[in-house]
């Protein structure tokens, strides 16, 4: 019984479930195959043209999968397209040593696989594929030294001269293949940034100090292999000088970034090192100089000067972001400790950049530079693209040492070595199909990198059946529609399953008649409107309950319940009526035909006392219950009942000994050697089964009654349990030897009482005697034995 419980709740479960995702094929009222794919991943459209019943709609053809097999629609005839990846270049990482002679050019080494895929997406099915990522190792790499040289970076200036040579050196370490640029910036020439007084434009600074004309921006040095070169140009720079504290450090930076040609940038990793020891102007501050239009983030370098300063605002942050990610820069800000917290925040609105503590005077700048770069390099940021409407992308990253992230953290993985493998599993959903129905092509790449990968979409709009489609088919109401995939597609204007109304003449008297069953008043049965003359009938708020027929005079919910459950659960529903499982019958098909809930331990249905009807024992002595009439509460006791038969038969004695053969023939006796063999006589509970009896001389003796196959049976245990008599020896011997031994125990307790008290008395004699004072004057009554007497002639002489 309870494991039949547990299947009506998993069925009860999985219709649930049904419900679920039926109502999202079902709900949305599809009218072709094509719109009925974009409902739902799990819902399919069947093309069988002899599927539909009378009164279901066109729409009733789309439905989950499952649905559609059992409502008999063939598996050959369920479109249900699926899409797909497909990988078309996919070139292995390249594996690069230093000290291999032959070099590689760089657009010959790969570092993400795969390079280009097509992926076919439908509708809520999303589709992912893996992309690896592997560091090369002596990868070139492209450094520009963007330099602030206002007045207060005088003394920087001279620490940089020689930066080409030891930089060279240091990156040796690094890479074989290595170039370095330099350019300087100051700010815009136009007041209030810098005085614009014709001598304050030839020398900027004050006193005695030597200063170059300011200006905003000059590439000094287009980027090259030669570092005596970078140290030969840098030391016939000057310090110039402005007014105010903030740089114009971004207008060098969007010139540095869009003028690729000018610069010299290769295709390889690309370093921008900006240099400061100041603030930074930013879009909107341009105003200060009447300078309103914004940046348009072009190339304006003529003679290696940005000419355009006076004209365009500077840009925003968000537009550097852009410029620098669209050209695959990564910046390293080398500022002082002054102004370390707000590049800090800067760092964090521009990807694969970094903060280093620059010293006052700049020496530190090679350390600052390796560990920012090897910061750089050991993560890997992947971004996209302008994804399609209707197209989103996720991330998942298996990274070192197996670490896995997900969400915004599944685009990247950290501290990755040279020659480290990293993965992502990248998903792509599409939740509708675009406007245009056309391929879209998205790009993948990791930031600071020049490599990416490009990802065509195609979408899956319609069914494969719609390509047979017949114009114009005899089957649509004489040419009405378009015959394709099992059902009608009207043309504009007409309706009906077949096309075969006009929209202006969709209700008539005529028509209606015809939606009325025996010539009825109600119009299909007032569970379904009458469209051309046929009865489309309505559709319920739970999609699993469905009005059917000609007329919609039939349901699927509206039959006999048993248990709260639509035929008891074991049947369904057809037309008001229950058409019951194998196994089950009644109007509710809460019968069961099985007998197995009825079978009681012993293998006896009811234990014999009764009879099982639809899986339930129906007990015919009234005075027999439970599951299979195991229980007698109000029997005097089927022990007390049986005892003196039992008796007689078995031993030959009780009070029915002479009767025995006319009173207790009614049941076969069986003897066994020991309680162990008595078998159990019913399935019943409670824990008393076997009975125990006493006759006339005190012995016990044991047995069972049962009836198996409307035979009474009795199992008793041939050998009865009898008291055994007294030994008498061991009894005396016990007696005497008690009475001796409580002797003993009552003269040892006198004699410990009697050492008690003896030592109390002399400890108190002893105390007494301690606290005697004895007095050692004379006895009063002492009287001396020796008497003197002076002779009274004695003279003394």
């Amino acid at each position: 019984i309870r494991d039949i419980k547990t299947l009506n709740a998993l069925l009860l479960t999985f219709s649930f479930i049904h419900i679920f995702i039926g109502s999202i094929c079902i709900k949305r009222n599809a009218q072709s195959c094509g719109e009925c794919i974009q409902v739902s991943e799990t819902c399919g459209w069947c093309s069988d043209p002899d599927f539909l019943g009378e009164g279901e709609p066109k729409s009733a053809r789309c439905d989950d999968l499952e649905s559609l097999k059992k409502r008999q629609c063939g598996v050959d005839n369920i479109e249900n397209p699926r899409g797909s990846v497909v990988v078309n270049r996919n070139n292995p990482v390249t594996i690069r040593k230093k000290d291999v002679a032959e070099k590689l050019k760089p657009e010959q080494i790969t570092q993400i696989q795969p390079q280009k895929l097509t992926l076919t997406l439908r509708s809520g099915e999303p589709q992912t594929f893996e992309l690896k990522f592997k560091r090369a190792e002596d990868y070139p790499i492209d450094l520009y030294y963007l330099m602030d040289l206002s007045f207060s970076m005088k003394d920087d200036l001279e620490n940089v001269k020689n930066l080409g040579t030891d930089l060279m050196r240091e990156m040796q370490e690094i890479t074989s293949d290595f170039r370095i640029g330099f350019g300087s910036f100051v700010e815009k020439t136009v007041m209030p940034y810098i005085s614009t007084t014709p001598a304050r434009l030839i020398n900027p600074c004050t006193g005695n100090q030597n200063c170059t004309s300011p200006f905003s921006y000059k590439n000094v040095l287009k980027l090259t292999n030669k570092g005596d070169e970078f140290n030969r140009l840098v030391s016939q720079q000057q310090i110039s000088g402005n007014l105010d504290s903030p740089e114009g450090g971004f207008d060098a930076i969007m010139q540095v970034a869009v003028c690729e040609e000018q610069i010299g940038w290769r295709n390889v990793t690309r370093l921008l090192v900006f240099s400061t020891d100041a603030g930074f102007h930013f879009a909107g501050d341009g105003k200060l100089g009447g300078i309103v239009l914004p940046n348009d983030g072009k190339c304006h370098l003529e003679n290696n000067m940005y000419t355009m300063s006076h004209y365009y605002d500077y840009p925003s942050i968000a537009h550097l972001v852009q410029k620098l990610s669209d050209h695959n820069i990564q910046t390293i800000f080398a500022v002082t400790e002054e102004f370390q917290p707000v590049y800090k925040e800067l760092k964090n609105l521009i990807p694969k950049s970094a903060v280093g503590t620059l010293s006052s005077n700049s020496s530190n700048v090679i350390k600052l530079i390796i560990d920012a770069y090897n910061s750089l390099s050991s993560e890997v940021i992947l971004e996209n693209g302008r994804l399609p409407e209707g197209v989103s992308i996720s991330y998942k990253s298996v990274c070192k040492n197996g670490v896995v992230g997900t969400g915004e953290n599944g685009r990247k993985c950290s501290n990755i070595s040279i020659g480290d493998e990293v993965s992502f599993q990248i998903s792509i959903e599409s939740t509708s199909c675009p406007a245009n129905n056309k391929p879209e092509v998205i790009t993948i790449k990791p930031l600071g990198f020049n490599e990416e990968v490009e990802v065509v979409l195609n979408f899956i709009c319609d069914c494969e059946c719609a390509a047979n489609g017949e114009p114009n088919s005899e089957e649509c109401d004489e040419g009405n529609g378009t015959f394709e995939c099992g059902a009608c597609k009207c043309n504009d204007g007409r309706i009906g399953r077949t096309c075969e109304c006009s929209k202006d003449e969709v209700r008539t008297e005529d028509l209606d008649a015809n939606c009325r069953k025996d010539n009825g008043t109600d119009i299909c049965s007032n569970n379904g409107d009458c469209v051309c003359g046929t009865c489309e009938c309505k559709k319920r708020e739970n999609p699993a309950e469905i009005y059917s027929g000609k007329y919609c005079e039939c349901d699927n919910f509206n039959c006999d319940r048993s248990n709260n459950q639509l035929c008891g659960g074991h049947g369904r529903c057809e037309c008001r009526k229950c058409v019951c499982d194998a196994n089950y019958t009644g109007s509710a098909c809460d019968c069961s035909l099985e007998n197995s809930t009825c079978l009681a331990k012993n293998g006896q249905i009811c234990n014999g006392r009764g009879t099982c009807e639809c899986g339930i024992c129906k007990c015919t002595n009234l005075k027999f219950q439970g599951p299979t009439c195991e229980i007698c509460p109000t029997c005097p006791g089927v022990c007390t009942e049986h005892k003196d038969c039992v008796q007689c038969r078995a031993f030959n004695a009780g009070e029915k000994k002479d009767t025995c053969e006319e009173d207790c023939n009614y049941f076969q006796l069986i003897k066994v050697n020991d309680r162990d063999k008595l078998p159990q006589p019913t399935d019943q509970s409670f824990p008393l089964t076997h009975c125990k009896e006493r006759d006339a001389n005190d012995c016990w003796f044991y047995y069972t009654y049962a009836i198996r196959n409307e035979t009474k049976e009795v199992y008793v245990v041939e050998i009865l349990e009898c008291p055994a008599g007294p030994d008498i020896i061991p009894i005396v011997v016990g007696v005497v030897a008690g009475i001796v031994l409580i002797g003993l125990a009552l003269l040892l307790i006198w004699k410990l009482l009697m050492i008690i008290h003896d030592r109390r008395e002399f400890a108190k004699f002893e105390k007494e005697k301690m606290n005697a004072k004895w007095d050692t004057g004379e006895n009063p009554i002492y009287k001396s034995a020796v008497t003197t007497v002076v002779n009274p002639k004695y003279e003394g002489k």
